[in-house]
């Protein structure tokens, strides 16, 4: 079995796929994001973060996979880099640190209260993973898109200085719709 096998086995084992997601399930919207970044030519690691971004939960969903005391065993499952920005997209408090990311560099860690300043090649990773999963969820949920079109417009624009050009192509090409 692969690594990725090895993760949607994980996944389901922790009941990815009894999770309600727009698009079906937890499970289909990370093995989605995951297939859209190996698509879009992310690395490795991002596709693996992909896979597992909600396993902390995050700022817009409160459902956990696995508490993260137990970091180390996403860690053994995806690679220290995957977790660490699967740990960085679940404590990102979005309202704080997204408006000005680009800008400042800046996370809020919601889980913490402190705020981080990832390096260059981390904050384009928080962000493509952070473009990708957004868009699928547009994607699968036109309320969602019919709400916040214009939000997710100006936002991935002020992000295009800090994305890979693959991702903020696409995540233009889907929000100009």
């Amino acid at each position: 079995m692969n690594t990725d096998e090895g993760v949607r086995v994980w996944l389901r084992r922790h009941g990815a796929e009894r999770v309600a997601h727009p698009g079906g399930n937890l499970y289909a919207h990370l093995c989605r994001v995951s297939e859209r970044l190996a698509l879009l030519g992310c690395d490795s690691h991002v596709q693996a973060a992909g896979l597992t971004h909600a396993a902390y939960g995050t700022d817009g969903f409160d459902v956990t996979l696995l508490d993260r005391a137990d970091r180390a065993v996403l860690r053994d499952l995806v690679g220290a880099n995957a977790e660490e920005l699967v740990y960085l997209y679940g404590s990102c408090d979005r309202g704080r640190s997204w408006p000005g990311l680009a800008r400042t560099g800046e996370v809020f860690d919601r889980f913490t209260r402190e705020v981080r300043t990832p390096d260059e090649t981390q904050r384009r990773c928080l962000v493509d993973l952070s473009i990708v999963n957004e868009l699928d969820v547009i994607e699968h949920d036109p309320a969602t898109a019919e709400r916040h079109a214009a939000y997710f417009r100006d936002l991935f624009a002020s992000w295009a200085p800090i994305a890979s050009e693959q991702v903020i192509n696409d995540a233009l090409r889907v929000v100009r719709q």
